[in-house]
């Protein structure tokens, strides 16, 4: 019985001794303040504005561990209607930013958008700290919503660019950029990861047909602006 005794104590100490040198998953999900959305809404491009959008990045921050943050979806609008345009890059707070591994992806806004990131395909991660299929994967889905150029700035109003400012499925199309930062042939340059390409499509270029047509899902990249 003396030695039943002396083992079990010995095993809950081990077992304490390692709950304390190893974070819980929970614990590292609650410092991300990066990711790449696991799914989009399912409305291809209209995601109901950047409210919606910016819905979608709390609702699956919250799933992940890290919903007492703010968050927000990296996207820009283009001025119509009398509103002026919106900016990506002005939404996201100041960073640094890091993903559910803990891996920083960029330590302020300017880092972020120079070519010094360390936005990859392996530190891209879904709030699950999953990589997102890219290049080679089936299906490829590397094609992440942002409406932006590759400052983090709005296009100038006249062509589509954000398939109605993110609230049509049906008309214009989306500037695209790739999670993985790969093109889809080897001989391909590399790609931006916020400003590769326009959406396009059977449809157009905003449905979700047209989304995953051109290796995409409704994707969106979700930072922490607090």
């Amino acid at each position: 019985m003396i030695r039943i005794g002396r083992s079990v104590t010995i095993s809950a100490l081990a077992f304490a001794l390692a709950s304390l040198a190893a974070p819980s998953a929970q614990a590292q999900s609650a410092e991300t303040t990066f990711f790449v959305t696991s799914n989009g809404p399912g409305k291809g491009a209209d995601l109901g504005g950047l409210e919606g959008a910016d819905a979608q990045c709390q609702k699956l921050a919250q799933a992940g561990g890290a919903g007492t943050k703010t968050w927000r979806a990296y996207l820009s609008t283009q001025a119509a209607d009398g509103k002026p345009a919106v900016n990506a890059r002005d939404r996201i707070g100041k960073g640094p930013w890091q993903n559910a591994k803990g891996a920083v992806i960029a330590k302020d806004v300017a880092d972020l958008h120079g070519a010094a990131n360390n936005l990859t395909k392996q530190t891209a991660l879904s709030e699950k700290g999953e990589v997102i299929n890219g290049r080679g994967d089936t299906p490829n889905r590397h094609d992440i919503l942002t409406g932006s150029q590759a400052d983090g700035t709005a296009f100038s109003a006249g062509d589509d660019k954000t398939c109605k400012n993110w609230t049509s499925s049906t008309q214009g199309a989306a500037v695209v950029g790739h999670a993985d930062r790969q093109g889809l042939r080897d001989d391909e340059p590399s790609k931006s990861w916020n400003s590769s390409h326009p959406s396009r499509g059977p449809d157009g270029g905003c449905s979700q047909a047209d989304l995953k047509s051109t290796g995409g899902d409704g994707l969106l990249y979700c930072f922490a602006a607090n």
